[in-house]
């Protein structure tokens, strides 16, 4: 894609945006076109930018000068940083237009129409310096799935129903575009949609990414969510998410539901839940990680390496091996101590855990509130720091994250708390 060519907006889902210095100035979120009398196409007017702090911001396309696979460069690094709200004769190609159920008629006219789902829309420069939405991309309807059907372009006046009742509105090629994002800006993105537009959304996730995306909302969006599941699938995505987030969500639930759904839950995956739910709010028991990288003293560092390598495991997670003798889930046995990568990377791969350890920070204990947790950690300048019970097994590990999120006032995910306290100067990068 290139100036002064067709240029289809779905692709410019979460390229970067650059100003004429090669600064980052931030990602593209969606398109924003403007409604035109009778069946003219629509005029695409600006992108909507995501900026530091998931802040959204509009950019007129006049101040594009180029668009490619690779990137959006603006002629200008003067940007209104007015946070973006549509306005009634606006629409945003991807949470309005994609994936919208179209009727496409014959070219001459004398065939009935066909249906079809819009998976992109293309847009042209006219001779008066315009984007408009001249093509469309649709997926016809051969039968009852949809996907197996022919996708092909049409031109715009060919089109009906582009605009209409959100019924008319599928999700599949959203969630594509969705999922390719990580999962705090798949959060983000689902936080703009409107509340029945981002519950459909949600429920055509893969349970595996709806648990990765609700552990990054805020507790409200989450409970909103979980409910509108039916029951069986709340509990699968429950069993998906890190044991201290399952936990901290069905807090927000009444009692009867969450009993409900943690007997709904695999045994061996609700029990750590049900272990963290029963430590005191805001104690280390209530705050840590159950699932810690735990490894036997005769384990080696190249199978320490491997371990932490594991593509599921978080940075912080992965920051340190904690060392305890068997079983080596929690509660562990006996805890030993800990190896921090870094040593990992120093040693010989052959090297035995047992003697790398550090021994000369004494474990948290799951009483411990986030006062004292806070100040050990920066004391000690650690990342994460083990949590142990009476008998000296380890039960978990406390993360910065966890701190972070415990720490922080609890709507801090929450996108219009956080642009009010970017418009009233609040946030770092007001002003700017």
């Amino acid at each position: 894609m290139t100036m002064g060519t067709r240029v289809y907006l779905a692709r410019l889902a979460a390229l970067p945006v650059f100003d004429p210095n090669g600064d980052r100035v931030g990602r593209v979120r969606d398109a924003v076109v403007r409604l035109r009398t009778t069946n003219r196409p629509p005029q695409v007017v600006g992108l909507v930018a995501e900026m530091a702090l998931r802040r959204r911001i509009f950019l007129p396309i006049g101040r594009v000068t180029s668009m490619d696979a690779e990137a959006v460069v603006l002629s200008t690094g003067t940007l209104n940083l007015r946070r973006f709200e549509k306005r009634p004769n606006e629409l945003l190609v991807l949470e309005d237009l994609l994936d919208r159920r179209v009727s496409i008629t014959a070219e001459d006219g004398n065939q009935p129409p066909k249906s079809g789902t819009v998976v992109d829309l293309g847009m042209d420069l006219n001779r008066n310096n315009e984007w408009l939405v001249t093509r469309v991309a649709v997926r016809q309807h051969t039968g009852r799935l949809a996907r197996r059907g022919h996708t092909y372009q049409v031109e715009y006046d060919r089109i009906r129903g582009l605009v209409g009742a959100t019924d008319m509105q599928g999700s599949a090629n959203l969630v594509a575009l969705l999922e390719q994002m990580r999962p705090a800006d798949m959060a983000n993105a689902l936080q703009d949609l409107s509340d029945a537009r981002r519950n459909e959304v949600a429920a055509a996730l893969s349970d595996r990414t709806l648990a990765d995306v609700l552990e990054e909302l805020p507790e409200h969006d989450q409970v909103e969510i979980l409910v509108r599941l039916d029951r069986e699938r709340a509990a699968d995505v429950l069993e998906r998410m890190d044991p201290d987030d399952a936990a901290d969500l069905l807090a927000e639930l009444p009692k009867p539901e969450q009993t409900i759904l943690l007997d709904l839950m695999e045994p061996e995956e609700a029990a750590p839940v049900r272990q963290l739910m029963s430590y005191t709010p805001g104690t280390a028991g209530s705050v840590m990680t159950s699932e810690p990288v735990i490894l036997p003293p005769d384990a080696t560092v190249a199978e320490a390496l491997a371990r932490i390598r594991e593509p599921e495991l978080s940075p912080v997670v992965a920051a340190q091996v904690f060392v305890a003798r068997a079983p080596s889930a929690t509660p562990s046995g006996k805890y030993l101590g800990m190896v921090h990568f870094q040593r990992l990377l120093r040693e010989p791969p052959s090297s035995i855990l047992g003697g790398l350890i550090e021994t000369d920070i004494d474990p948290l204990q799951p009483e411990a509130n986030l006062t004292e947790i806070t100040r050990r950690m920066a004391t000690y300048d650690l990342v994460a720091m083990p949590v142990v019970d009476s008998a000296y097994r380890l039960v978990g590990a406390v993360t910065v994250d966890d701190v972070l999120d415990h720490s922080l006032p609890r709507d801090w995910r929450d996108r219009d708390v956080n642009d009010d306290e970017y418009d009233a100067g609040i946030l770092p990068g007001a002003g700017a």
